[in-house]
């Protein structure tokens, strides 16, 4: 009699597709890495590809160290360990002294943290949502130690990214012989790509270059309320505005100076994700109390800073474009919540960032 198939088994089965060795874009070559599990579901073939003359710490030439050949990477697990490596190189070039951990579901970070060691960012980035964090990639801005591969081993887990694991390290993680384990190399050197983003659309393709911000210091930011921010405040908005550059719109996050503590994420109205950063902040993690906001993008209302105001955030870190811009920092005013504007160009008066992000 025939093998029943389980949903389960469709999910583990492999599926192979017919895809090309090498493929050209413009003037890109990409050549063949592998064929993967599956892609976003079972049933679509999908393959990974590295970009031929690119050079840096990026998925397309990492090292796989481990991986269960009866659960192969899929086009999900790479997806989010590329965001994550995003996150974690972002925030390195921000603070080259720190250590930082983004742990990634669906594309998007459930918590990002920074530390003193790897284990201390890693267990706060988890801490900020450990429900979500349920079979995460876990993406880390320094070599993986010991004691943070035996926490990892504890937990489920789907794959770790790393700049290298110790060989200690490594012991450990063999003990979970499902967990995928990626080593991309130093962080310190320059990702060279050819910056170009890809999306297929119906009988078209959409190219468009790389967003990379430009908000790494106190310079980039112009206060526009009247209370001045404190120096955690300004720590807290340039690490949180770094992570919502790689979050999807509408996108708020919620945090301090070394960990996020609500994100809210691919919300049609900007009250929403403040009111899902705030909902997750309060039922999730510390409390939305004395957190700074990022927003990526600016307010059509006030209703958004209303709200933060209300649940003790005290400042918010966003880019000027709304006809209301005045009412908007008018309430902010009214709650005593420092308000700061994005400026990639301090010397240019006009010009804000918005880092919208439709992964």
């Amino acid at each position: 009699m025939a093998k029943k198939k389980t949903v389960r088994s469709l999910y583990r089965r492999s599926v192979e597709g017919n895809f090309p060795e090498e493929f050209q874009a413009g003037n890109t070559k990409f050549r063949l890495r592998k064929n993967l599990r599956y892609g976003r579901n079972p049933g679509q073939t999908a393959a990974f590809y590295e970009e031929l003359s690119s050079s840096g710490p990026g998925i397309g030439s990492m090292e796989i160290l481990q991986e269960n050949p009866n659960k192969r990477l899929s086009f999900i697990n790479l997806e989010d360990a590329d965001n994550g490596l995003n996150i974690v190189r972002r925030l390195k070039r921000l603070s080259p002294q720190d250590k930082f951990c983004a742990v990634i579901k669906h594309v998007n970070p459930c918590g990002v943290a920074r530390g003193n060691t790897v284990f201390e960012a890693y267990k706060k980035a988890w801490d900020a949502d450990s429900l979500s964090a349920f079979g995460s990639i876990d993406a880390f801005s320094d070599a993986v130690d010991r004691e943070t591969a035996e926490t990892i081993v504890q937990r489920f887990v789907e794959g770790v990214i790393a700049p290298d694991f110790s060989p200690d390290a490594l012991d450990v993680l063999k003990r979970k012989k499902d967990v995928r384990v990626m080593k991309v190399g130093p962080m310190e050197l320059p990702l060279i790509d050819d910056e170009l983003e890809y999306r297929r659309v119906a009988r078209g393709l959409l190219v468009q270059r790389r967003f990379s911000s430009k908000i790494l210091g106190r310079e980039n930011l112009e206060l526009v309320s009247r209370r001045a921010p404190t120096d955690d405040e300004v720590q807290a908005a340039l690490f949180l505005w770094n992570i919502n550059v790689f979050v999807r719109s509408n996108a708020v996050v919620l945090g301090l100076k070394d960990r996020t503590v609500g994100i809210g994420t691919g919300q049609m109205s900007r009250i929403d994700a403040t009111k899902l950063a705030v909902q997750y902040a309060r039922e999730k993690s510390t409390g939305p109390e004395g957190c700074v906001m990022a927003s990526d993008a600016f307010f059509p209302d006030p209703d958004s800073v209303e709200y933060a105001g209300k649940n003790g955030i005290t400042a918010i870190v966003y880019p000027l474009g709304s006809l209301r811009d005045q009412e908007v920092i008018g309430v902010a005013n009214r709650y005593n919540i420092s308000m700061l504007v994005t400026k990639p160009y301090p010397s240019q008066k006009d010009v804000v960032e918005r880092a919208f992000s439709h992964m």
